[in-house]
């Protein structure tokens, strides 16, 4: 199987910059009123997770009033700030609760971008967020295992097809090591590298986000199918968030 060089160009095509503005100035948004909704087997929300026909991963009610979608880049920075500050409030005070869903779709904007996304998709459902989540905390790490790499092993890449660079890449930057501490060995992994249905959909999902929403970077967030405007941290997310439970 061949993923052509053309596909990866594209992905690189679509790209836009991680969230070059993160905004201005943000207010606390209303107080929230609403009561929790019980999950089911009195479960807990956070551990609901499903893959959507756009291709993101959302956890929470798929019932909740409020639908959160982020836009993310797991080699963008203010992504991983965001994951870092916001996510677990998020989770904790209204995922948990019932009060809004959380759905991620991924926005790859180079070939190391597509070799994480790849390999933290790999687990499916019940391993996507939480791999995301380490991902995005180790992520100066594994990025600089790549920038401190041999340039005659980087440079070999331009002759390699997609799929063979995804592994290599994933090879450099220690994520097949990383994927198999967390329950995907690696010829799992492998498999995941070079899947061409899966990098078509992530390729369609860049297109579709670009189209559809004209997201400005990443992350970029959506409310019940809205872009929010200057939101990219959790300090100016939150009061949107609230603002429409309110409403």
């Amino acid at each position: 199987m061949k993923i052509s060089h053309m596909m990866l160009a594209s992905v690189a095509l679509l790209a836009t910059a991680c969230n070059a503005e993160k905004g201005g100035n943000t207010t606390t948004g209303p107080d929230v009123t609403a009561n929790p909704v019980a999950a089911p087997n009195n479960g807990d929300w956070s551990t609901v997770v499903t893959k959507t026909a756009e291709g993101g991963y959302v956890m929470g009610n798929p019932n909740a009033k409020v639908k959160l979608v982020e836009f993310a880049s797991l080699t963008c920075p203010h992504c991983a700030e965001f994951e870092e500050t916001g996510a677990k409030a998020l989770i904790d005070n209204y995922v948990k609760k019932g009060l809004v869903s959380w759905e991620l779709r991924n926005f790859v904007r180079d070939p190391y971008d597509m070799t994480a996304t790849l390999i933290a998709r790999c687990g499916g459902e019940a391993n996507f967020f939480g791999m995301t989540r380490t991902l995005f905390a180790d992520q100066k790490n594994w990025i600089a295992k790549v920038q401190a790499a041999d340039p005659a092993q980087m440079q070999a890449l331009q002759s390699m097809t997609p799929a063979q660079q995804f592994s290599t890449i994933a090879d450099i930057a220690g994520l097949k090591q990383f994927a198999a501490m967390r329950g995907v060995p690696r010829a799992k992994a492998d498999q995941c590298l070079a899947d061409e249905a899966e990098v078509n959909k992530l390729v369609q999902m860049n297109s579709d986000a670009a189209s559809t929403y004209n997201i400005p970077g990443t992350p970029s967030f959506l409310i019940n199918g809205t872009l929010v405007e200057n939101a990219a941290a959790w300090e100016q997310l939150e009061p949107k968030i609230k603002e429409a439970l309110a409403g």
